[in-house]
């Protein structure tokens, strides 16, 4: 989910942006520090949006930058338990699929993508289903819900997914069982 949210930070404006008007230059320092960076229980910020208030800066004597508290708005990507996404498969490995959706990777372990057994095949580096004979392969389109949620540490990889569920899967399958019951309709009409 995104959403803005609003923080309040100290941060240091290194030497090559002072001389810069103090909005662009503190602009600068956040979105050096904290864009396209996972916060610790709160997501991703995407990009900071706007720096409402800036604080007098403080000059340490053995630091050449100048420090400011500020308020600052950012827009974050903040994933939800139980949320639908939609992404694409960036890996598959013997024990499971990597999809990126938005700004980060999730994993959905190999029990998770489908009701049925499923073998990896290493040197295509695809998942096969044994009974319906699916295949997911890197670059496929997905669908799936988040099931676990874990950004305490600040790392990107701890986002579980399940494809598991009705409506979800690969968009091609999806596509097929829409088809399937669309003809199954139209026989029952006739």
């Amino acid at each position: 989910m995104f959403q803005m949210q609003k923080f309040e930070e100290s941060i240091r404006v290194p030497p090559k942006y002072i001389g810069l008007d103090i909005t662009n230059s503190v602009k600068k320092s956040l979105a050096e520090r904290f864009e396209n960076r996972v916060i610790k229980d709160i997501g991703v910020i995407l990009t900071i949006n706007d720096v409402s208030d800036i604080e007098n800066g403080k000059i340490l004597v053995e630091d050449a930058g100048i420090y400011y508290n500020v308020t600052f708005e950012a827009l974050v990507y903040v994933p939800k338990l139980y949320e639908i996404i939609e992404g694409d498969v960036v890996d598959i490995t013997n024990f499971g699929v990597f999809v990126r959706f938005g700004p980060i990777d999730g994993l959905c372990h190999v029990s998770q993508v489908i009701n049925d057994y499923v073998s990896f095949e290493e040197n295509s580096r695809v998942l096969a289903a044994r009974d319906s004979k699916r295949i997911l392969k890197i670059g496929d389109e997905i669908r799936s819900r988040i099931i676990a949620v874990s950004l305490n540490k600040g790392e990107v990889d701890k986002i579980n997914i399940t494809m598991r569920q009705p409506g979800l899967g690969a968009m091609a399958w999806i596509n097929e069982e829409k088809e399937a019951k669309l003809k199954a309709q139209e026989k029952t009409k006739k």
